[in-house]
C-alpha cells in the first residue's frame, strides 16, 4: 500500500523558505539604506564630497555671507573665514545664514566656535576664547561638554595658540583635527569636525606665520572652507 505524501511537512518546510528568503531581504535594505551618522559624518569630513556641490558668490545685497552654497537635503551646508590679520573679524555661516561674525557682535580674538546639533543643523553654541591673554580653562570645559553627533566649526582669529594648552589641543583633535597640534603665535586655521567621527577631516586649512611670505605684515592672510556635513538622522 503507497504511503501518503506528508503535506504538513511540507506545507511547513515551504513557509520557512519563504521568511528565509525575507530575513534576507531585509537584512540587505538595512545595509543598503540605513547609514549610521557616524559613517557618513566620516565619509564627509574625509571625502571629497564638497567638489561635487555647485557654489557660486552672491551679490553684496545678499547679506554677509557672500558665497551660496546647495546641499542635499539631509545634509547643511556652511562657510568658514578665518580673521585677518587683528583688523578684520572671522565669520562662520550655515546654511547661506551668517552665524558667528561682526555683524551679530559674537566674534573675537583667539579661537571662535559654533556648535551644531547634528540632528536638525541649528546652532546651539557660539563662543571665542582668547589664546593670548585669555583662560583656557573655558575652551576645555566647552570641549569636554560637545556631545556626540555635533558639528564644530572654528576659525582663528589674530592668536590662536599662545595659551592652548596639550589637553585643549587633544580635545580638538579628537574632533578630527591634524593641524591643531601644529597651530603657533598668530597662524590662520579653520576648521570643521565632528563629536564621534573618529577620523581626520578633510574639512580643515592651516596657514603659518611666516613674515617671509606672510601678506599682512605680521599675519599670514585669510583663508576660508565650505562644504556640506550629513544631518545626524532622527
Amino acid at each position: 500500500m503507497a504511503r501518503r505524501p506528508n503535506f504538513s511537512a511540507k506545507l511547513l518546510l515551504k513557509y520557512m523558505l519563504v521568511l528565509v528568503s525575507a530575513a534576507a531581504l531585509l537584512t540587505l535594505l538595512l545595509q543598503n539604506y540605513s547609514i549610521p551618522f557616524k559613517d557618513e559624518l566620516r565619509r564627509a569630513l574625509s571625502g571629497d564630497f564638497q567638489k561635487s556641490v555647485p557654489t557660486s558668490r552672491a551679490p553684496s545685497k545678499a547679506g554677509p555671507c557672500d558665497v551660496v552654497r546647495d546641499c542635499p537635503e539631509d545634509h547643511f551646508s556652511f562657510f568658514v573665514r578665518s580673521g585677518a590679520a587683528n583688523v578684520v573679524a572671522p565669520k562662520i555661516c550655515l546654511q547661506n545664514k551668517l552665524v558667528l561674525g561682526t555683524v551679530l557682535n559674537n566674534a573675537g580674538v583667539g579661537i571662535n566656535i559654533v556648535i551644531i546639533n547634528g540632528k536638525t543643523g541649528d546652532v546651539v553654541k557660539t563662543a571665542h576664547f582668547d589664546m593670548y591673554s585669555g583662560d583656557v580653562k573655558p575652551l576645555v570645559e566647552l570641549l569636554k561638554s560637545i556631545e556626540t553627533g555635533a558639528v564644530v566649526l572654528m576659525a582663528s582669529y589674530d592668536e590662536p595658540a599662545t595659551k592652548l594648552n596639550e589637553e585643549a589641543r587633544k580635545l580638538i583633535a579628537e574632533l578630527g583635527s591634524v593641524s591643531v597640534k601644529s597651530l603657533g603665535f598668530r597662524d590662520n586655521w579653520v576648521f570643521v569636525g565632528g563629536k564621534g567621527a573618529s577620523v581626520h577631516s578633510n574639512f580643515e586649512k592651516y596657514l603659518k606665520n611666516d613674515n617671509a611670505k606672510n601678506k599682512y605684515e605680521n599675519w599670514p592672510e585669510l583663508i576660508e572652507i565650505q562644504g556640506c556635513i550629513p544631518k545626524y538622522p532622527e
